[in-house]
């Protein structure tokens, strides 16, 4: 290669060095002259310590101590019924009088004939013992005598399965039986429930289930009643655990006095476990929950002062290990310490380093027993 050439070669690297440094100095120019992003508003709580009661939380059902659908054991025709849809009855109460005319003809057909087999008995006897008629003979008239009473026995069931009576104290339901229908076997009249005391059966998972016992306290809360929070105790624990579902049945019993709990009614229950205890506690919208693990933003002042002189507040991301929730609250077991400021709403649009501006006029919910609401 001449010496020409080499000369040539290094001029033209020497333009390309030059227009690229040319370059380099204008898109640096350009970053320097882009716009800075603004602080971002959020909204912030500070970690608190708060006394805590370790609670199991399940949802169930309310049933009745006792309750049944009130039915006929036989057919008949209803002759009158004694009641009125919704009335308080007491137990032995008469409710519905089937028509019974027939069966109280047998009756009297069977009491008639049980007499003279009594009758003809006493006869017999007197005859035994003047040697008239044989042993066998009396043995014949008392079976007969003991047949004719049973036969009476039981026409007297039968008359009185027409009378139908309320097995318990309780509440009636509505019913449309009316006098002059015909009633089948098990046919429904009315429904009787006894609302003074009522379960609430739920369900725990299995690895809950030692933590459980007959006599523990229990919060329920009871959906459509205006947030009613009532307490109970368990009062039974089913002794198997559903293979298909892996949990356990449990059972509370709750006072009703007041009659306004109804069977059937959706509850929310809550199982107080343990000792209370003290945890730092944030509102759950301020956890992001990822893949890799859970996080938060914690704010604290920047390195650097701003044009002003003063330090703003920037976001920092950091880890955490969260607990148990309680209602709109999540307890936090590692990554932070009480009083540090803590964004609750508007993560997204965060990273570590970005300014904040802190706006809580409206705040997300932090109760830790939340009650629905209507607007």
């Amino acid at each position: 290669m001449t010496k020409r050439m080499l000369i040539m070669l290094a001029a033209v690297l020497a333009l390309v060095a030059a227009l690229a440094f040319g370059f380099y100095l204008h898109i640096q120019k350009l970053i320097a002259s882009s716009p800075k992003p603004g602080a971002q508003t959020v909204t912030s709580t500070k970690a608190a310590l708060q006394d805590w009661q370790p609670q199991l939380v399940s949802v169930g059902s309310l049933n009745p101590v006792r309750g049944v659908d009130v039915t006929t054991e036989i057919a008949g025709l209803v002759r009158t019924v004694n009641f009125k849809s919704g009335q308080d009855v007491k137990a032995g109460e008469l409710l519905v009088q089937l028509n019974a005319d027939s069966d109280l003809a047998q009756l009297h057909s069977a009491e008639a004939a049980a007499e003279l087999a009594e009758v003809v008995l006493q006869r017999d006897k007197a005859q035994l013992v003047a040697k008239a008629i044989s042993q066998a003979q009396l043995d014949s008239d008392t079976a007969d005598l003991k047949a004719k009473r049973a036969q009476v026995a039981q026409q007297k069931a039968t008359v009185e399965k027409k009378t139908i009576r309320a097995p318990f104290s309780g509440k009636l339901g509505i019913t449309s039986v009316m006098p002059g229908q015909y009633l089948n076997p098990g046919d429904k009249i009315v429904t009787l429930q006894n609302l003074n005391t009522v379960y609430v059966d739920f369900n725990l998972p299995q690895q809950n289930v030692a933590a459980l016992k007959v006599g523990q306290a229990v919060d329920v809360d009871i959906e459509g009643t205006a947030g009613t929070t009532v307490s109970g105790k368990i009062s039974s624990i089913n002794p198997k655990v559903d293979s298909n579902t892996r949990t356990a049945q449990a059972q509370a019993t709750l006072d009703n006095s007041k009659h306004a709990l109804l069977p059937g009614m959706f509850a929310n229950v809550r199982v107080n476990v343990g000792d209370k205890g003290r945890f730092l506690t944030l509102p759950q919208t301020a956890i992001t929950y990822n893949p890799y693990g859970s996080t938060v933003f914690v704010l604290k002042p920047a390195d650097q002062a701003d044009a002003d002189g003063k330090k703003p507040l920037v976001a920092q991301q950091v880890f955490v290990t969260p607990g148990n929730t309680r209602g709109d609250q999540v307890a936090i077991l590692k990554g932070l310490q009480e009083g540090q400021e803590v964004v609750t709403s508007g993560q997204i649009k965060l990273k570590n380093g970005t300014p904040v501006v802190v706006d809580n006029t409206i705040v997300p919910a932090n109760s830790p027993d939340p009650k629905p609401q209507e607007h």
